[in-house]
């Protein structure tokens, strides 16, 4: 079959790869029917040192059940399935608890000769306890929104959860990429009132306005604190949801938190210190967030995808196909695409 391998920043490639198959009785394979770009992989896109050896990569997908162990009892040949961006066996302690990605038996695609989602087709370990059926068809209309599911809409709603986004309460959200615009319809979901998108590519928070968000920040660093300010009676939001991952996003969003407010972080943090010093434990301010547990909210928020309640898959802007995935990670490196789709 053929997959998605990335060699070095900038450099992605298409190639041939051995075909999976079932390893263990748990296992099940899964054509692939929809993937995706996500904005943590342009992380190493921009960054990975050159290797003579390529490394799979890719972690959204949603595909069909093509053959299963001898211990699966859930998914299987035809079902229509997506998977979390972290495998879990949703049986241990963790897992019941909703915090899949410590799963000691789980792990992220394309790892430890795990397949990546960037691919024709996927071995899946722990497919009972990974991968959720879907009633729709392989044609249906609303793949690109159950696709969200996989990661960034659940990232988001995950995002706005930790930070505690409900009625009545005021939100900041800082970044107008595809994890920040999938936060503002999570909020707006769970009742946010206003929601404060800063953003800058009026693209993107038209959409962001389309999704909830009662106001835009187009500017940055002090002035946009001070933009979030005036707009709050000089005090910020309880609740600011950070979608960057970088030092300088972190910074903001303790400028535009409120005194005893909360700060969600989803954004892959490209940095090892933050100002976590004595301003923030003065203000009495909570940082939260993490790494989205998706498989513990795809559940939940799968009926409202279903019925058009919501269309997270909006945020994609851009499609292709297998052999089209390098041009579409220069599309979103350069900023040209919000968030590309992938028929394989």
């Amino acid at each position: 079959m053929r997959a998605t391998l990335i060699y070095g920043a900038g450099d992605v490639r298409v190639e041939d790869v051995p075909d999976p198959r079932v390893q263990e009785p748990t296992d099940a394979v899964v054509r692939v029917l929809r993937t995706c770009i996500c904005g943590s992989d342009l992380w190493p896109y921009g960054s990975r040192p050159a290797t003579e050896e390529g490394d799979r990569i890719g972690h959204e997908f949603l595909g069909v059940v093509q053959d299963t162990g001898a211990d699966v009892t859930g998914p299987a040949p035809g079902d229509i399935v997506v998977a979390p961006f972290a495998y879990a066996d949703n049986t241990c302690a963790y897992c019941a608890e909703g915090l899949h990605t410590s799963c000691p038996r789980g792990g992220y695609w394309a790892q430890n000769g795990v397949d990546g989602g960037q691919g024709e087709a996927v071995r899946v370990p722990f497919a009972d306890g990974t991968l959720v059926k879907l009633p729709v068809g392989e044609d249906s209309p609303l793949l690109p929104s159950l696709l969200t599911l996989s990661d960034v809409f659940c990232t988001g709603h995950h995002c706005a959860v930790t930070a505690g986004a409900g009625p009545r309460t005021s939100v900041t959200v800082i970044g107008d990429g595809a994890v920040g615009l999938s936060a503002v319809l999570a909020a707006r979901r769970l009742g946010a009132e206003r929601i404060v998108l800063m953003g800058r590519h009026r693209t993107r928070t038209d959409l962001g306005r389309d999704f909830g968000a009662t106001d835009v920040v187009p500017e940055r660093g002090e002035e946009g604190i001070e933009r979030v300010r005036e707009l709050t009676g000089g005090e910020g939001t309880r609740v600011v949801l950070e979608c960057v991952g970088t030092e300088a996003a972190l910074e903001t969003a303790f400028g535009v938190v409120r005194d005893g407010g909360t700060v969600s972080r989803v954004g892959v943090p490209q940095y090892e210190k933050g100002p976590v010093g004595y301003a923030m434990f003065g203000r009495n301010i909570t940082l939260t967030g993490g790494v989205a547990p998706a498989r513990a909210y795809i559940e939940e928020l799968l009926p409202d995808v279903l019925d058009g309640a919501i269309e997270p898959g909006r945020v994609f802007d851009s499609t292709v196909g297998l052999d089209g995935v390098p041009d579409g990670y220069r599309a979103m490196a350069d900023r040209t695409a919000l968030k590309v789709l992938v028929r394989p």
